[in-house]
Parts: structure tokens; C-alpha cells; sequence
């Protein structure tokens, strides 16, 4: 084996440690997928069974491997089965990415590429007046923020408008005799494309205050990278979600920061890269100009006192 080393009676290349180092790493990642949940414990009895039936092989006790190893063969789709819904999460960390969104895949490429979005353009005052207001009223509100996709799937699971933002629009459509009321409302592109749209919801441990719009708005931001604002209906009180966590009893100031946060953080970084090359070149500049100011103020420097009072005596 090419540069391999031995371990005892093992012989190890650099293949196999890179091979262990990646699944170590989608290992952890599985993990973290399923923590919290019930699924972590049925995972952590397959992988005890697996490591079971590969220790039994390994000593040539073939009665029990051949059982384990029958087990081991339904086991796949067992584990299809009982983790339909995790890997339904993982395949959707997957496909996040705006590479993958509807439309032409090149377009999607350029989109990448290009500093600045159409999304740039969003007016959130009236999303902002509307959530103060409906808030004030304890009307409960769920609003979907998404600044990479028109969220397709969901957005047909309700009812399509296709109508520009605005504070009234959106006091009608939560108004608790409004037959929309039921439901979230997903943005994009400065305009509300679908109303009364029906969001997943976390299967995670959430406290109590938080009823099911809370937990269908940290849901939603588990699988998509949305950002999610919701108005209880209890205490009037503001919260957004987003990568599943929640930021709750928000006041207006902060929840114009959190979303001007999120629809710019991609040109913050572009103007931050830019602003440091303006300075790695004007500290280029003002670094040659230092040694030609340091010889003009050793031909300037003039003579200490001590020296002339001594000339004078």
C-alpha cells in the first residue's frame, strides 16, 4: 500500500485515514441532525447492533453473524422506514443552496457570482407598521421572509396573490374573520406571493409559552433558510425565527435590525471584502511614503539646546 504504516497486524494507508476522517465527520453531522429527538436512541441501538455484528464476524462466529447479518440486511429499510423523517431533513440541508432553486440552473450559478439581489430593493416598513399593529391587537400573524427563492413548494400549499407589501394587505389577511387568517404568508421579491400556507412543524422540545404557530415558524426555519416572523395571538408579543432558533418579544427597532440583517448580510460582506482592500492599499501607499517623510525629518531635525548654550559660554 502506498505510503502506508502498520498498527500491529494492520496495515493503514492515507486512503483509509481520510476515509474515517470523512465518516467521522457525516457521523457527527447525523448526529447533530437527530439530537433531541426520539430517532437518537433507535440510531444509537443500530450502530451498537452494527458494531456488535462486525466484532462477531471479525472472531468467525458464524451462527451469530449469519442471524446478525440477516438482521443487518433488513435493517436498511428498517432504518428508511424509522428515520424517513430525518433523512427528509438531511436531503433538504442538502438542497438549501439558491444553486438548486427553481429557474434556470446557469442563471442560478451567475446569481451566486453577482454581489447584489433584487432583494436589496425591500421595503419593510410596511411588514414592520403591520406586526406593531396586529401585535397591539393580540392578532396572531405568521410571516415568511425569503430572500434566495419564492419557496415554491410551500407557497402552493395555499393560496396564490402575487400582490405588492403593504400594511393594510397584510392586516386584512390575518384579520380573525378573514377566510386567509389560517396560515402563514410567504414574501419574496418585495411582494407577498401566497397567503394561508401551511408550514412544517419542529419535532423539537419547545417550551410552552410557544403554541403551534411558534413551532411551525421554527420548523420552517429548520428546513429552509427563511426567515420567520410571528405575532402571538396571546401577548401581542414579536418573534422571528431563523436556522431554528427563536428571538422572542422583539420591539419594532429590533425587528427592522433583524430583517434588513438578513436580506443584507450578503452585501455587508461584499462591502466589508472591499473596504479591507481599500485599506491593505492606502497602508501600501502610506508605508512607502514613510521612509522619504523619516529622511526629510533627519535633514530638519534641529540641534538640542544643551549644544548651543554650550557654544554661547
Amino acid at each position: 500500500m502506498i505510503l502506508g504504516f502498520y498498527i500491529g497486524f494492520l496495515e493503514i494507508g492515507w486512503v483509509d485515514i481520510i476515509d474515517i476522517f470523512l465518516f467521522a465527520i457525516l457521523l457527527y453531522q447525523v448526529y447533530k441532525l437527530m439530537k433531541g429527538s426520539v430517532a437518537i436512541k433507535v440510531f444509537l441501538g443500530f450502530l451498537v447492533l452494527y458494531l456488535i455484528y462486525l466484532m462477531v464476524k471479525a472472531a468467525e462466529m458464524e451462527l451469530i453473524s449469519n442471524v446478525l447479518g440477516q438482521f443487518m440486511g433488513v435493517g436498511v429499510l428498517a432504518a428508511i422506514i424509522l428515520f424517513q423523517q430525518e433523512i427528509r431533513k438531511f436531503l433538504l440541508l442538502l438542497g438549501r443552496t439558491s444553486i438548486f432553486n427553481e429557474g434556470n440552473l446557469f442563471d442560478n450559478f451567475k446569481s451566486i457570482w453577482s454581489s447584489k439581489g433584487n432583494y436589496q430593493k425591500a421595503d419593510v416598513t410596511p411588514l414592520i407598521e403591520a406586526a406593531k399593529t396586529l401585535g397591539g391587537t393580540n392578532t396572531g400573524a405568521l410571516i415568511v421572509i425569503s430572500k434566495n427563492s419564492e419557496l415554491k413548494f410551500f407557497a402552493e400549499s395555499g393560496d396564490r396573490l402575487d400582490a405588492v407589501i403593504s400594511k393594510r394587505l397584510l392586516m386584512a389577511i390575518f384579520n380573525k374573520y378573514s377566510p386567509l387568517h389560517d396560515g402563514a404568508v410567504i414574501i419574496y421579491n418585495n411582494k407577498i406571493i401566497a397567503a394561508r400556507c401551511i408550514l412544517p412543524v419542529t419535532e423539537r422540545e419547545v417550551p410552552a409559552q410557544f403554541g403551534l404557530r411558534h413551532r411551525a415558524g421554527i420548523g420552517m426555519s429548520e428546513n429552509t433558510d427563511a426567515l420567520v416572523v410571528a405575532v402571538s395571538e396571546e401577548t401581542g408579543q414579536i418573534s422571528t425565527m431563523r436556522n431554528g432558533e427563536i428571538f422572542h418579544n422583539l420591539s419594532t427597532q429590533e425587528l427592522r435590525k433583524t430583517i434588513n440583517e438578513y436580506l443584507y448580510e450578503d452585501a455587508k460582506e461584499t462591502t466589508s471584502s472591499e473596504s479591507v482592500l481599500k485599506k491593505a492599499k492606502q497602508e501600501g501607499s502610506t508605508k512607502k511614503e514613510e521612509p522619504k517623510k523619516k529622511e526629510d525629518s533627519k535633514k530638519e531635525e534641529p540641534k538640542p539646546p544643551v549644544k548651543e548654550s554650550a557654544k554661547a559660554s
